[in-house]
């Protein structure tokens, strides 16, 4: 379909989004120490502003004033480079997640994403393989063992539950008949939101996905107890800053996804306040991440990864095989 979007509106979108998706990085630290707070009867940030509200802007304006330390024997260039890779890489990958189903203001058809192509779920699969190339460069060139050894434990652990993260979604895919996310949120329209046909599959991508964004219970590679600080030992200011802004927006991506896939993305009772329903879907599957870095204890990495390849991946592999055989049938 031959839509009137020019490209300046594009743009300003993609303006719009990157800062909402920031805003909301920004007070997810908060809302997560606050909700961790209470579930464990504290009181969370409270001294920066009305009821801690201003505790994010404290976070920057300390990370701003740092001093930008780093190791005398680092390589410079890819130190550098190596936070800014991650930070772009996840941002990016929000261009491609639908947030409604378009509107016509004036003589202009606005669509619900940035942009729109036929396989976008391979291409946000293929930005968060790239984003994997910060943390394994940031830990080979700060030269200290301990972060290259923190780096190689993060690929391991990202690059196994890739495989069990992208079996999951193939169950969707075939009911779907497309690669394109707004095709996928389209075909639930006028039937049951794909999670639950792919009950299991969703089970398998939220596991997966939690170990994808080093969350609790899957956080050893940047957990201090066991490797000083993970691949960002050596990291100080906005530096670290950064990594730890490409791990959230990775959160906040990760439901959009969740959404999208499983969840109907947009859709809600009322299709112009699609982009209300997809953030208030995205905040509930946040609230349970939180959760769950809450409530359960940290695996030890020798169960980390057996628990991802003994379980996860049959499962996944499962789901997707019996998926196959029914649309083959149908």
């Amino acid at each position: 379909m031959n839509l009137n979007e020019p490209w300046w509106i594009d743009i300003i979108k993609a303006v719009i989004i990157i800062n909402l998706v920031l805003g909301v990085f920004a007070y997810m630290t908060w809302v997560e120490r606050k909700v961790m707070g209470r579930m464990q009867q504290r009181y969370g940030p409270n001294r920066a502003g009305p009821f801690g509200l201003l505790q994010p802007i404290a976070d920057l304006v300390k990370l701003i004033r740092k001093e930008a330390f780093h190791p005398s024997s680092a390589n410079g260039a890819l130190y550098i480079v190596a936070p800014v890779i991650s930070a772009f890489t996840a941002l990016a990958a929000f261009a491609v997640i639908p947030f409604g189903g378009g509107w016509r203001i004036g003589s202009y058809d606005i669509t619900g994403q940035i942009v729109n192509v036929p396989i976008g779920l391979i291409l946000l699969f293929a930005l968060g393989s790239v984003g994997v190339y910060g943390f394994i460069i940031g830990g080979w060139a700060s030269h200290s063992k301990y972060s290259l050894l923190g780096s190689m434990r993060t690929c391991a652990q990202l690059v196994s539950y890739e495989v069990s993260l992208a079996l999951s979604v193939l169950g969707v895919i075939l009911m779907a008949g497309s690669l394109s996310l707004v095709d996928i949120v389209r075909a639930q329209e006028n039937d049951w939101w794909y999670a639950v046909p792919q009950f299991i599959g969703l089970i398998v991508f939220f596991i997966s996905g939690v170990a994808e964004t080093n969350r609790a219970p899957f956080d050893l590679p940047e957990a201090e107890q066991e490797l000083v600080g993970g691949y960002h030992t050596e990291y100080g200011g906005m530096r670290f800053g950064l990594f730890q802004m490409a791990e959230y927006i990775n959160l906040i991506v990760l439901s959009g996804l969740c959404v999208t896939l499983f969840f109907g993305g947009w859709l809600g009772p009322w299709e112009p306040l699609g982009p209300l329903w997809f953030v208030l879907k995205v905040l509930v599957i946040l609230f349970i991440f939180i959760w769950l870095r809450t409530t359960l204890p940290r695996l030890r990495y020798d169960q980390l990864m057996a628990f991802g390849w003994k379980v996860l991946l049959p499962v996944a592999t499962l789901n997707a095989l019996v998926t196959a055989a029914l649309v083959v049938a149908l």
